[in-house]
């Protein structure tokens, strides 16, 4: 995608690009679909700055939720801004589902990765409960009006354990640490052997961020496919499970012979039962992302922080 001109943000100018964004229209469901298929087709850059610009406020919500990382907010926002505009190129609009709910997912990877980047692994920690904590400690103080720095009360720490099923002294050690000034690396751990922070860190080798987000992943599909099986009946349920979870499969002809059926009924049988589950997992997966988004606009409400991103 060719590098589309945006509005100028700035640290002393953030009301400014508020409101110059909120002057974009938002763009009706028709609108949107065949801007879509302008750039889908015939990659005509003044539609793909039309999808991008309609969101951009979208944007600005999201990455206001990420205040409490004290990261600059104008850098949270271009890089969600990086995010849409990947989420652009990359939107089919015959999926049957908006560009606001396909950009969320891209917007929020987009800004995790600039606070990775950012924050340093004294403070981000290498496990993947203390990156799990790192995400969600702040929001979760904040839900418990923990506002105030310092140890947490022994029963939000059990509270904020419990939640996100991590141990107790997880949770006090990484509060710790976003409660603490940074440190530096290469700052000796003691003035006795001068040894530096950097080298007692685990090695990076293993990935450890991305073998998180893959289990997290895993688990999030497992879930959904359990809940899309619940409406098969017991033998389009059977049949799935045979056809297309099971290692090695079972065949057509075994089938047959237990169903007593003919093999092309057993495969009729299974692309059914696939379609179903492929439509549920979908719908769901939609659903719970426009949920996500409704529960964090709330608690922004709640906060009482006023943004002017509406006209």
């Amino acid at each position: 995608m060719a590098t589309t001109s945006l509005p100028t943000l700035t640290s002393s100018g953030i009301s400014q690009y508020l409101t110059a964004v909120s002057k974009y229209p938002i763009l009706t469901e028709k609108d949107e679909y065949m801007l879509a298929k302008r750039w889908q087709t015939k990659g005509d850059a003044k539609a793909a700055r039309k999808l991008i610009t309609s969101h951009l406020r979208l944007v600005a919500k999201i990455a206001f939720g990420y205040r409490g990382y004290k990261l600059p907010i104008e850098d949270l926002i271009s890089e969600g801004n990086v995010g849409l505009m990947k989420a652009v190129k990359k939107f089919d609009p015959d999926k049957g589902f908006r560009l606001s709910t396909y950009a969320i997912w891209w917007i929020k990877a987009s800004i995790n990765e600039f606070i990775l980047n950012s924050w340093s692994l004294v403070k981000l920690g290498t496990t993947a409960a203390q990156k799990k904590l790192f995400f969600n400690l702040q929001k979760l103080k904040n839900q418990m009006n923990q506002i105030e720095k310092g140890e947490l009360p022994v029963e939000i720490v059990k509270k904020i354990a419990k939640k996100l099923s991590v141990n107790e002294k997880d949770v006090i050690e990484m509060n710790r640490r976003l409660s603490g000034p940074e440190k530096s690396l290469n700052a000796p751990i003691s003035d006795e052997d001068g040894t530096e922070a950097i080298n007692m860190l685990k090695s990076n080798e293993d990935n450890q961020e991305k073998k998180f987000n893959q289990s997290e992943e895993k688990s999030k599909r497992k879930e959904l496919l359990i809940k899309a099986l619940e409406d098969l009946n017991e033998r389009e349920k059977n049949i799935f499970v045979k056809r297309c979870l099971n290692d090695p499969p079972s065949t057509l002809e075994t089938l047959s012979k237990i169903y007593k059926v003919s093999r092309e009924r057993i495969r009729q049988i299974e692309v059914r039962a696939f379609e179903k589950v492929k439509k549920i997992v979908l719908e769901t997966a939609i659903s719970e992302s426009k949920e996500e988004l409704y529960s964090e606009n709330s608690e922004n409400s709640e906060k009482k922080v006023t943004l002017p991103l509406e006209k």
